[in-house]
């Protein structure tokens, strides 16, 4: 009589089991096995295998890289950003798509912000000239209709020695997305100088002669700051970038064109027509086509809107915009805002008095504006942001930027 295994005596190896009896069925846990270890023996799943695995370890490479590049452009905007340069943008319109669709613009409402003067301005004072007879624009008409108290009245932003150097004036956009606010500012090169900065990733290193930030030290007499257009890098912006003797993409005659000229002035002119690469100039920023011309908006803005003007969400007429314009008179312009069609933001910007002017960047991961306030310690001055909705950070341009800007100094 036989003794029975105690439990201990039981093999808890598997390969120590009893061998299955002669014409038992396999488990099929085994018969899945011994099938999956054939087919990895065969050479051409192996070769398939060995090009999926560098395929995947390139893929993590190349995201890693795009989200650990300077600057302070969220994970959604590099991921965004990286899957456009790398020929999946209809994947990303799709994602935007939905996203406009789930969450278009409000119809109707009212700002949530004030539209009145804020208070005093910023004082900043370079020498001991006079004040200048300030240039104060007539107070702009609401495209929504009866304005709201304050609506479309400038307020000075920056005061340079006593004379107001930066204006800005609020507005809804047009009568439909009247919750929304658009804001509109005027800048007198009489009191201010524009420097033109690269972007780390666009236009991308070179011998700029300017950094990709505004470091300490550089920071005195900093009054403003405001986002660049579209990728040169990849034609987005269908022009070149041009800054102290090096070019990126090619400047293109027709491209409506932001040119600084080495007295610290700007200016926004038709290329080829309105200016050329003169021995005064010293910087270039060219995007699209000009939106206001000879004081008027061109049929053309209203055409073509996504492949025109740029990749909106989902080619979206109402987005965040920008754009820059210059005045008879000589005054730079800069207006931007949520709920923007083209043709809105040109007519901002033409009813401000732009002869010229020209959009700049779109959708909210590249807009801002930002004064500043040389409280407390001027050579750091406080940036404050313009329109208190923007996605960028104020303090944006004191480190490393993907994207090229500009900077507005005191005289």
């Amino acid at each position: 009589m036989g003794i029975p295994a105690s439990p201990e005596s039981v093999s808890e190896n598997p390969a120590e089991e009893p061998a299955q009896p002669e014409g038992a069925p396999t488990p099929p846990k085994k018969q899945r096995f011994r099938r999956t270890r054939r087919i990895l023996r065969l050479r051409s799943v192996r070769a398939v295998l060995a090009l999926f695995t560098a395929c995947f370890a390139w893929l993590c490479w190349s995201i890693g890289s795009a989200l650990a590049a300077p600057g302070d452009d969220s994970v959604v905007a590099r991921v965004a950003e990286w899957a456009r340069d790398h020929h999946m943008g209809p994947i990303v319109t799709f994602l935007e798509d939905q996203q406009y669709k789930a969450h278009p613009p409000k119809i109707g409402g009212k700002p949530t912000m004030a539209l009145a003067p804020n208070g005093q301005p910023v004082q900043n004072s370079t020498s001991s000239r006079p004040a200048l007879k300030p240039i104060m624009p007539a107070r702009l008409v609401s495209p929504a209709g009866a304005p709201l108290p304050g609506e479309g009245t400038w307020q000075t932003l920056e005061a340079v020695d006593g004379t107001p150097a930066v204006l800005g004036a609020f507005l809804r956009p047009d009568n439909e997305h009247t919750s929304y606010v658009a804001a509109v500012v005027s800048m007198d090169q009489r009191l201010v100088r524009f420097t033109l900065h690269p972007g780390q990733s666009d236009p991308g290193p070179a011998d700029w002669g300017v950094p990709f930030s505004i470091p300490s030290g550089q920071r005195n007499g900093l009054l403003a700051t405001f986002n660049g257009g579209f990728k040169v890098t990849n034609d987005e912006a269908q022009g070149g970038f041009y800054l102290n003797g090096t070019t990126r993409g090619t400047l293109t005659d027709g491209a409506g064109s932001l040119v600084f000229t080495k007295d610290g002035k700007a200016t926004v002119a038709d290329w080829g027509r309105d200016a050329s690469l003169a021995p005064n100039v010293t910087g270039v920023r060219q995007n699209l086509k000009l939106i206001v011309d000879h004081s008027k908006v061109p049929d053309s803005v209203d055409n073509n809107v996504e492949s025109g003007w740029g990749l909106t969400l989902a080619g979206k007429y109402f987005v965040w915009r920008s754009g820059v314009g210059v005045t008879a008179d000589g005054r730079l312009l800069f207006a931007y805002g949520p709920a923007l069609s083209v043709r809105t933001l040109a007519d901002l910007l033409a009813s401000a008095g732009a002869v010229r002017a020209m959009q700049l960047d779109i959708n909210p991961a590249w807009m801002s504006f930002m004064y500043y306030k040389p409280q407390p310690d001027p050579a750091n001055p406080t940036p404050i942001k313009l329109l208190p909705d923007q996605e960028r950070p104020a303090d944006r341009y004191y480190e490393d930027t993907s994207r090229d800007f500009t900077a507005v100094y005191a005289r």
